[in-house]
């Protein structure tokens, strides 16, 4: 069974700001409270390592694979909780340009195996609002500068 947390939201920013705050993954503990911190290598293939946090949790670690990415538009990538089909997600970032200073940032993740519909009650809120959160620090830091 499949699920989705999707969420968006206009930031006053170019999508070219928005991306080069979005992969400077190095300065994300200075501002993202959802994902604290992205190691590895950001290409098509590559395997990162993420550390996220969502709201009422410790937070953990997972290594993800880059499935996606284009540059100043889209980046996907696919983990896996022990091995494929337990509990997969699909996290992914998408700037749609609205005019030359502004972008709708669209966050969102597809979940998918067979332990989503356990954890879902508890996963599906608290990870929404980890995206809201790390949203709107987003928006700020392009708006802010």
């Amino acid at each position: 069974m499949a699920r989705e947390v999707s969420t968006d939201i206009e930031i006053n920013a170019s999508a070219y700001k928005v991306w080069g705050e979005l992969i400077n993954f190095a300065a994300y503990a200075d501002w993202n409270p959802f994902i604290q911190t992205i190691d590895g290598n950001l290409a098509h293939g590559g395997r990162l390592s993420v550390f996220v946090c969502p709201p009422n949790t410790k937070g953990m670690r997972f290594k993800p694979v880059v499935r996606e990415l284009e540059e100043n538009r889209k980046l996907v990538w696919l983990g896996h909780f022990m091995f494929p089909g337990v509990f997969d997600g699909e996290h992914s970032f998408e700037l749609i340009p609205i005019s030359e200073n502004k972008t709708r940032f669209v966050h969102k993740e597809k979940f998918s195996g067979f332990l989503v519909p356990i954890f879902w009650s508890n996963l599906g809120n608290d990870t929404h609002q980890g995206f809201v959160n790390m949203n709107r620090a987003l928006k700020d830091r392009c708006e802010g500068e």
